[in-house]
Formats: C-alpha cells, sequence, structure tokens
C-alpha cells in the first residue's frame, strides 16, 4: 500500500503537465478566493495532484504565488522596457510623455489576453491581492514590478523636471489603480455609457487611459504646506444654523 502510494507521488512529480496545472490551479482560487484563504490542498485538490508534488515544483505556497507572478510579468515587464528605452528617444516632450505612458500601459492589455486566456484571470489575482495587503504578496509585488516602476519613474522625471519625484509617484499611483479597474471591470464603461461606449475595446480604452494620465501628470504641482493646516474643523449643521441666527437677530 505504502509503495503503491509513493509511486503514485513520484509519477507526479515527474509528469511535466502537472506543474502546469498546479499553476493553473493556484491561479484560479487565487483568484477568487485570495491567498490567505487557499491551502496547498485546495490547490492539489483542484490540479488533482498531492500535496506533496506542490512542494516538489514549488517548495511553498509563497513560491506558487512567486512562480505565477513570474510567469505573467517576466514578459510584461521585460515588453515595457523595451517601449520605454524607445520612448525616451523621442525628441518633442509631449509626445515623449505620451510614449512613455503608452510604454507602461499597452503591455498590461495585451498581456490581459495573453497564456490562453489566463491573461484576464491573472489581472483579477492581481486585484485581489492588492486588496488583500499581504505581507508575502507586498514582497513579491516589489521583487517582481519595483525596478520596472523606478524606471518609469524617472523616466517622467527626466520630461517634468518641475514635478518633485514624490508627485510623481503619487500620481503613477493613481495611474495604476485605473488601469486594473479598466482591465478588471470593462463592462461598467459599457453601462454607465448606456452602451455608447465599448468597455471592451482595448484600443479606445488605452488611448483614454493614456490621455488621461498624461493630463493628470502635466497637472500644477500641489503646494506643499503642512497637512495639519489643510485641515478644517467640519461645520456643524446646527452649530452653524445657531451662529447664523444669533448674527441675524442679535437681541434675541
Amino acid at each position: 500500500m505504502y509503495k503503491s502510494r509513493e509511486r503514485k507521488a513520484n509519477a507526479m512529480t515527474r509528469n511535466p503537465n502537472m506543474r502546469e496545472a498546479i499553476l493553473s490551479a493556484a491561479e484560479l482560487l487565487f483568484s477568487t478566493r485570495g491567498f490567505n484563504a487557499v491551502s496547498i490542498r485546495d490547490i492539489a485538490l483542484e490540479a488533482g495532484a498531492n500535496p506533496g508534488s506542490i512542494t516538489y515544483h514549488f517548495k511553498s505556497k509563497d513560491g506558487l504565488l512567486l512562480e505565477i507572478y513570474k510567469r505573467h510579468c517576466g514578459p510584461m515587464n521585460k515588453r515595457r522596457i523595451e517601449l520605454l528605452v524607445a520612448a525616451q528617444r523621442v525628441r518633442d516632450v509631449q509626445d515623449r510623455l505620451e510614449a512613455i505612458v503608452r510604454a507602461y500601459v499597452q503591455p498590461a492589455f495585451s498581456s490581459s489576453t495573453d497564456l490562453a486566456g489566463g491573461g484576464a484571470r491573472f489581472t483579477r489575482l492581481r486585484a485581489v491581492m492588492s486588496a488583500e495587503g499581504n505581507a508575502v504578496v507586498g514582497r513579491i509585488i516589489a521583487e517582481i514590478f519595483d525596478d520596472t516602476t523606478h524606471a518609469f519613474i524617472d523616466a517622467i522625471g527626466e520630461s517634468l523636471p518641475h514635478l518633485p519625484r514624490t508627485t510623481i509617484v503619487w500620481r503613477s499611483q493613481f495611474l495604476l489603480g485605473a488601469l486594473y479597474y479598466t482591465l478588471v471591470n470593462p463592462e461598467r464603461v459599457t453601462r454607465l455609457s448606456r452602451g455608447e461606449a465599448d468597455g471592451a475595446d482595448m484600443a479606445e480604452a488605452i488611448e483614454q487611459l493614456v490621455s488621461a494620465t498624461v493630463a493628470s501628470l502635466q497637472a500644477s504641482d500641489v503646494d506643499h504646506i503642512d497637512s495639519a493646516s489643510r485641515r478644517t474643523r467640519p461645520v456643524q449643521p446646527r452649530a452653524a444654523a445657531a451662529a447664523r441666527k444669533r448674527k441675524e437677530n442679535p437681541a434675541d
């Protein structure tokens, strides 16, 4: 009995398709249930594997998630850098800034349709992982994306030297949020436009997002005032009404 189980486990670890099955199963479960709620056993059951085969191929659940990110984001980041290098050769500042933003945005849309339709699922997974706020996910995101993101922030800074780097970081973060939501929920555009716009039209989505981001980046910088001085005490409606009444009727 023991030898039979051992032979079965060995066969699973040698099966070249098992690794792919595990990756696909984990991606599906992580994209629908999050990272924390999914166990190694859940992934094994979904993949038709045994838990030992997951340990054999990926060492841990953390290693499995890292591999999912690498398989999707490696090609995307490579393409982003290729387009960024070309964008930085553009002489006109306005055209260069637009090309830089496009170099970041366009590969994300291509990635969302790659890997036999799994790209859209990975986009949902990324949104779920970001919302979950897991420390493991944070480390993986930093490892996969930070170098590429720094390259884009630096390139934008060279095109907009009057903007502080912190401002560019904030506005780049807004781009990332808009990019996620556009990829994950395109049907909302169709619904809110009452069918006049097609949220699934990737070419139009890219143009709209690039245009909005360039405008955001070119907006005036927020004055650097201490945050405490920006705050105003909330107006209490009843107190404000009473104050107006006293002013209008001082004899009361």
